[in-house]
């Protein structure tokens, strides 16, 4: 199997990908390494165009921006929400009135912008497929063993009980429990979600795969699967109706998901964390109304924030998150993020023509 340096993939994509191969240096190892490459990867963009087309009739940069921002969105919903988590509604209006901007601090005593579990265990599953240059769970497994080694910040109970067993027993698939029920399987689902896109099945395989490596529980499971399911449509256009409707099949199968009316709960089970991401979802205007309104419930506010930053973030876009929480981010983060939002895009077809 070829391996191919990711800068140099990404400039390669990004040229063919968006139409700017006038901007090729002829001397240069990019040009060396396209010209190698250049029939198979515009039969994959042909591929990927074709399949894209199956859900709507935007064009492959809006897809891209979307996908740039459900993946930044999500680090900033974790940066922003880390820093009230376990505060109740209440606590945070007294201390703050309405919580809006990125400062860091919060019971983690964070930096300003730094991100928390939820966002690096999501840049973990999309190095695994990067590395591998296919959907590997072993691969997952071990990058989440890794990171669990390496001392991370904060790492839910159900996150490293899964990952101990791994490292002990080298399992793959937790046992079903019933107490497994938390949210920590669908805060990192996004890698799985641009990998798939826009296949339906392939979303349900790797969603599931992902998330029985830590939580195997058919709640977590639906609330993952439903989360997939809004993501692959909103990336690819949908309204908010559309993605109502889809929501209201959930609520049909599990009451439990109903948030009409909300409860105002914002705990770490998997129903609260829904039902409070989609009461905001649905009911702001901008993205930034859907975060603030998410994060300021307090409770899990991390792992809320990161859910609806993903989601609101592929419905409006890039040019809808506010610049002043951007430039607070982590710099390297957000370049991270940028590069492997167009990998994961692309990699799927194309890896089907770099391999021996």
């Amino acid at each position: 199997m070829l391996v191919f340096n990711h800068s140099i993939l990404e400039k390669a994509l990004n040229a063919l990908l968006l139409g700017k191969c006038c901007d090729i240096n002829a001397g240069s190892q990019f040009a060396e390494i396209l010209g190698v490459l250049i029939c198979p990867l515009w039969l994959c963009v042909g591929m990927f165009r074709e399949r894209t087309s199956m859900f709507n009739q935007h064009n492959l940069e809006e897809i891209l921006d979307r996908a740039r921002a459900a993946f930044i969105g999500m680090a900033i919903g974790d940066a922003l929400g880390a820093s009230v988590e376990f505060l109740t509604a209440s606590e945070i209006a007294e201390k703050y009135g309405t919580f809006r901007n990125i400062v860091g601090g919060g019971w983690l005593r964070l930096k300003p912008g730094q991100v928390t579990d939820d966002t690096e265990m999501a840049l973990c599953i999309a190095r695994a497929i990067l590395q591998n240059q296919t959907w590997s769970v072993e691969a997952i497994a071990e990058n989440f063993a890794a990171w669990l080694k390496s001392r991370p910040v904060d790492c839910g109970d159900t996150c490293r009980k899964g990952i101990r067993a791994y490292i002990i027993n080298r399992q793959l698939v937790a046992p079903p429990n019933e107490w497994d029920a938390g949210n920590g399987a669908a805060m990192r689902i996004l890698p799985a979600v641009l990998f798939s896109l826009p296949d339906g099945e392939l979303l349900k395989k790797y969603v599931i795969e992902q998330a029985h490596i830590t939580h195997n529980n058919p709640v977590s499971d639906a609330a993952c699967l439903c989360l997939g399911q809004l993501l692959h449509m909103a990336l690819c256009g949908a309204e908010k109706s559309r993605l109502l409707r889809h929501v209201d099949i959930l609520v049909s199968r599990i009451p439990a998901f109903n948030y009409v009316p909300y409860h105002g709960l914002a705990s770490g089970y998997v129903v609260d964390t829904i039902q409070t991401v989609f009461h905001w979802f649905f009911r702001g205007r901008s993205f930034e109304e859907c975060l603030v309104g998410t994060v300021n419930q307090g409770g899990d506010a991390d792992t809320t924030g990161a859910i609806c930053g993903m989601l609101a973030g592929a419905y409006y876009g890039m040019a809808a998150i506010p610049q002043r929480w951007l430039k607070k981010m982590d710099v390297k983060v957000i370049a991270e993020i940028d590069t492997i939002t167009k990998l994961l895009l692309a990699y799927r077809s194309f890896c089907k023509f770099i391999k021996a």
